[in-house]
């Protein structure tokens, strides 16, 4: 895609600070990092969102991210992370090129997870169904 700022980064047409890179996949630091470490690990083939992506490019950068992921802790000394990945500006996705999210996390980080709630007495059942009934 033209216009797309992560197809431009994989192209080297925007400078970023790159931490990994095979055939398929290109990962680099977040440049609004949520902690240090911050990475965005995303296939070069281009899709949208989730739901666009092929399965082979899913795979292959789901297999990245883990190597990665595993050399983010390491390096940032991380008791955790956070493995995400947004479909849609309603979910918080900025960029519209699939990517997933590494985020460092430690103990006295202080950042909330997003909150709870509940489902009314059989509601949970009748979403449950109308999900499976689509698969």
């Amino acid at each position: 895609m033209q216009d797309c700022i992560f197809c431009k980064i994989i192209k080297g047409e925007i400078p970023c600070a790159k931490v990994y890179e095979d055939e398929n996949v290109f990962a680099f630091l977040d440049i609004a990092p949520v902690s240090k470490g911050h990475t965005l690990v995303i296939p070069k083939e281009h899709g949208e969102n989730l739901l666009d992506i092929s399965d082979k490019a899913l795979a292959d950068t789901a297999k990245a991210a883990k190597k990665i992921a595993k050399a983010i802790v390491k390096a940032t000394k991380a008791d955790g992370f956070n493995f995400s990945q947004n479909n849609g500006t309603a979910a918080g996705q900025g960029v519209m090129h699939f990517h997933f999210h590494i985020i460092p996390r430690f103990k006295e980080d202080r950042l909330k997870p997003w909150p709870h709630g509940k489902y009314e007495q059989g509601e949970d059942k009748d979403i449950a169904e109308k999900i499976s009934s689509l698969l």
